[in-house]
């Protein structure tokens, strides 16, 4: 039991030792273990701030998802030879299912708007329906469609605030008259600067101009609506609520192939999710190519240390250091030059991500895995690149290193 209490001792005041001659040695050389630190400290602030700021555009993708509402989905219908599209008698059944709180069309077109000689061409018109304005903020002022506008066909729209700058300049809009393809329309209200709330304006952006969607399909003398998006009342049933949208559209186009599209919030996530993945692991890759270059610094320090030191490791070997005493010893430069450089690399890309991410607007959010990453690398580089000096430094022959004094 003394014996093994000896030999513990005896190792670790061998291991203390050489963490004080592997400070005193970088401090020796504080310019020349600076330079060796630089590389570490780029590769390793590189990662982290990579990493943690396509985290936190991750982070605020999910939280745009979960205002956009997870539980609405989009279902694009190409139909079959029968029907191509939707009737309204069709989007009734679709609204009647079980756990569906309403349904939204979407109609386009693009059109020419003019107003006391004025006119733009190629404007965006987007047909939508009473229920879309009531799961959305999308008006600013004035008011949404209702029911009769549906019915009815009327001629009334919402236009942005582009629209009001471009054709009513000093002029309150509410109530004038504008013409869209050369029909008279009333604008009823001014859209808010983000009205795009569904999955389908997600991915196609948003309109220029609303108009109940009978009046575009009306404008593009069509009777049948392609787009539509579906409102669950709670996402946790969008599942079911995807299979039974399905079910109804299969038994519509006989169960055809290819004859719809359902496109789910949580989907586009995940898709979203798989994405920022792929491009975090290729920065990280990437950025990880930085503490590679640093390790072939630490190499090349700690050969040129073994060659100044020979003749001290010579004395060393000549009163009684054996071989793993001296190896150590450079293992432990090696290793804290790269922990070093790996700390202080860590903090700085937490200030730098952080930096990225306010002036991106997006949130910030500390990845541990990165910052375990970052310093399990430098760790890692420092031994891997400081094995073979050290191995080159305990291989000394002392009398061949003696004859050099």
């Amino acid at each position: 039991m003394r014996t093994l209490f000896h030999k513990i001792s005896g190792a670790f005041t061998m291991f203390t030792e050489s963490v004080s001659m592997s400070i005193a040695n970088i401090t020796q050389n504080r310019l020349r273990s600076f330079l060796t630190i630089l590389g570490i400290m780029i590769g390793v602030t590189a990662v982290i701030a990579l990493i943690t700021t396509v985290s936190g555009v991750s982070t605020s993708i999910s939280d745009s998802f979960t205002s956009m509402g997870a539980g609405t989905m989009t279902v694009a219908v190409t139909g079959n030879d029968m029907q191509a599209g939707l009737t309204t008698e069709n989007l009734e059944k679709i609204k009647e299912l079980d756990d569906v709180t309403g349904v939204t069309p979407t109609v386009s077109a693009t059109i020419t708007v003019a107003r006391n000689g004025e006119y733009e061409s190629d404007i965006s018109l987007s047909g939508k329906n009473d229920y879309y304005f009531s799961t959305t903020d999308a008006v600013s002022r004035g008011r949404a469609f209702n029911p009769i506008d549906i019915n009815t066909m009327a001629r009334v729209c919402l236009i942005d605030q582009d629209m009001v700058d471009e054709f009513f300049y000093g002029v309150d809009p509410i109530g004038e008259t504008i013409y869209l393809n050369n029909l008279s329309f009333t604008v009823v209200g001014i859209l808010a600067d983000s009205s795009g709330e569904s999955i389908t304006e997600m991915v196609s952006g948003t309109s220029d101009i609303y108009a109940p969607y009978t009046t575009v399909m009306k404008l593009n003398d069509a009777t049948l609506v392609t787009s539509i998006t579906v409102y669950v009342d709670s996402a946790a049933k969008s599942d079911t609520v995807k299979t039974e949208v399905g079910d109804y559209l299969d038994s519509l186009f006989s169960y055809e192939d290819d004859t719809y599209t359902i496109t789910t919030m949580d989907s586009i996530q995940e898709t979203m999710d798989s994405m920022l993945s792929m491009m975090s692991a290729l920065l990280g890759g990437i950025a990880s190519i930085s503490l590679i270059v640093g390790g072939i610094g630490i190499m090349n320090m700690m050969l040129t240390s073994v060659t100044e030191r020979t003749v001290e490791i010579g004395l060393k070997k000549a009163i009684g250091a054996e071989p793993g005493q001296i190896q150590i010893e450079f293992l432990i430069e090696a290793f804290l030059l790269s922990m070093i450089g790996g700390v202080i690399g860590v903090v700085l890309g937490i200030a730098l991500s952080a930096i990225l991410c306010h002036v991106m607007g997006t949130t910030f959010t500390i990845s541990y895995g990165a910052i375990a990453l970052g310093v399990g690398f430098s760790a890692a580089v420092g031994i891997l690149f400081g094995w073979s000096p050290a191995r080159k430094a305990s291989n000394l022959n002392p009398i061949d290193a003696l004859r050099r004094m």
